[in-house]
């Protein structure tokens, strides 16, 4: 089985969801109250957090591959 190459953006992103439903079943439950057009503001900052996450993996890993290593061909 091959492997896939790890992404911290998408963990973002799935954390920023996870935690948008959670304020909605806190919401829903009546354990918290905010207005519901708060979490739109909460949503885009997460997806430029993932964005900034994933921008800098990538630069990381390019980084990375340029190696004193034998070239593949």
């Amino acid at each position: 089985m091959r492997r896939h190459e790890f992404e911290p953006g998408k963990i973002v992103v799935g954390l920023m969801f996870l935690g948008g439903c959670a304020m909605y079943l806190a919401m829903a439950a009546g354990l918290w109250h905010f207005p519901a057009y708060a979490l739109l503001p909460a949503m885009g900052m997460g997806f430029i957090a993932a964005g900034l996450v994933s921008a800098l993996a990538f630069g990381i890993r390019r980084r990375g591959g340029r190696g004193g290593g034998p070239e593949e061909g």
